[in-house]
């Protein structure tokens, strides 16, 4: 009874400042918290003929999907109970056919990078900006991505191109252009906005993914709604040609039959609550925390990533020589749980209700963490060497079920990458099976295993020949 022992204590920290952004309960969407106090398990039912499911076309579900569809202005709407892991990879597989080549940005999450797997396509994986100040991929400027895409189509047709916005850090770049610029290539855009389901619905804050025109936008409602872990919303945009029955197809193939009433109310709940005027409200007195939370931190001289969204704090702790492993350590012994620790840098989720104490104490904790870690001088970070785009050398699915053996980092050059090298979270992979190692990337492999020491092992699984 370990893990059930673990969640009956139910550990308070001082400032959780992590996902789910409902904060531990306290910004549940408010219908949502009243179901969850319902006698426990009396909501947890089949697919009943009058709840029925994502893919059934009666019932209150099928009802629910085309209420929220009509709500966030989206011409279809599925839910998910696989977290947007599994819609964003039934999104990539309703857009391309086995042996198509799909454009991603080196910045993906790891589960479509399992989608192309299981589809048997062809990543071709696009560079980004990078900031050697804090180690992080930026959002590609219009002028980038045109780049990317004349690279990509001079090697070949490609069946559709992925986007991620937000990132995880809450950076937002020219979608609507990105989107339009794609689009005029003749691809469709899926994009991931796991992190953005609350853009758009605030002055303050950028225009949501629907807006900017992507054909498939997946979020997650754990990461920027009142919803639980796992619901998520698949949205096909209002202009979008892809047939419905491509993306329902893919929806059989990889998510459960038995799908979550819970969670399915979850996404629901959490969608109209967000949506409505409590919930924008709520929605603009969380930014405002964190906004008044961004001038206190400058004020100390704290240096912050330039972010499109106040609910995502990024401190660049390599500007006062801290690693962000360290300073996480640091903060989790005195209760201050934070979302994402990266070497240069450490994100705090505020959620959609930040805790009271916030503006008091996370500056007083942070100059503390500063005076006893700093002092070590600015750390900066060196590019990754990637090419603009790349494919994997050997075919990924070939290359992950290929037989392979461990070598030093340092004994990798030359080799072909046997599987995906993701520092978690977030998982974002610095290697995918195929790739060839060449020195450049072995010499900066090590580096990030000095960077990231227990995250990235000293040895890296390579096909044997």
């Amino acid at each position: 009874m370990v893990l059930l022992k673990q969640l009956l204590q139910g550990r308070r920290p001082r400032l959780p400042l992590h996902l789910p952004a409902h904060g531990r309960g306290r910004a549940l969407a408010p219908a949502l918290a009243q179901l969850l106090r319902q006698i426990p398990g009396s909501w947890d039912l089949p697919e009943l003929p009058e709840i029925g499911g994502p893919l059934e076309s009666e019932g209150a579900v099928a009802e629910s999907q085309a209420a929220i569809a009509q709500l966030l202005g989206a011409q279809r709407c599925w839910y998910g109970v696989n977290g947007a892991s599994g819609l964003l990879q039934a999104g990539l597989l309703a857009l391309a056919q086995p042996g198509e080549r799909v454009l991603l940005p080196r910045n993906l999450h790891r589960s479509l990078l399992h989608g192309c797997l299981l589809g048997q396509l062809e990543p071709v994986l696009f560079d980004l900006p990078f900031d050697p100040v804090s180690g992080l991929w930026l959002p590609p400027s219009p002028e980038h991505f045109d780049a990317v895409l004349r690279a990509a189509l001079a090697q070949g047709p490609l069946a559709a191109a992925v986007l991620v916005s937000p990132s995880y850090q809450g950076c937002v770049g020219d979608l609507a252009a990105l989107v339009a610029m794609a689009q005029r290539q003749g691809l469709p855009v899926l994009l991931d906005e796991a992190h953005g389901a609350h853009l758009g619905l605030d002055p303050r804050l950028p225009p949501s993914g629907l807006s900017a025109g992507a054909d498939l936008v997946v979020q997650s409602l754990q990461k920027a709604a009142g919803g639980l872990a796992q619901s998520a919303v698949l949205l096909q945009g209002s202009g979008s040609g892809v047939d419905p029955a491509r993306i329902e197809r893919a929806l059989l193939w990889l998510q459960t039959s038995s799908p979550s009433a819970l969670l399915l109310a979850s996404a629901e709940a959490s969608l109209q609550h967000l949506h409505s005027a409590k919930g924008r409200r709520q929605l603009g007195r969380a930014l405002t925390c964190g906004e008044r939370l961004r001038q206190r931190l400058v004020a100390r001289g704290v240096q912050l990533l330039e972010t499109q969204d106040p609910l995502r704090l990024s401190w660049i702790c390599a500007a006062d020589g801290i690693n962000g492993l360290e300073a996480d350590a640091w903060l989790m012994e005195r209760g201050v749980i934070a979302e994402l620790p990266e070497p240069g840098c450490l994100t705090f989720c505020l959620g959609l209700r930040p805790p009271r104490r916030l503006l008091r104490l996370l500056p007083a904790v942070l100059e503390q963490l500063r005076q006893e870690l700093g002092g070590a001088g600015a750390r900066s970070f060196s590019r990754p060497p990637l090419p603009l785009v790349a494919s994997p050398e050997l075919p990924l699915g070939e290359a992950w079920r290929a037989k392979s053996e461990a070598v030093p980092l340092d004994q990798a050059a030359g080799r072909l990458a046997a599987e995906p090298l993701c520092p978690y979270p977030p998982g974002i992979p610095l290697l995918i099976p195929g790739e060839r190692i060449d020195g450049p990337r072995a010499a900066w492999l090590q580096e990030q295993r000095r960077l990231w020491p227990q995250q990235i092992a000293d040895t890296v699984k390579v096909v044997i020949a």
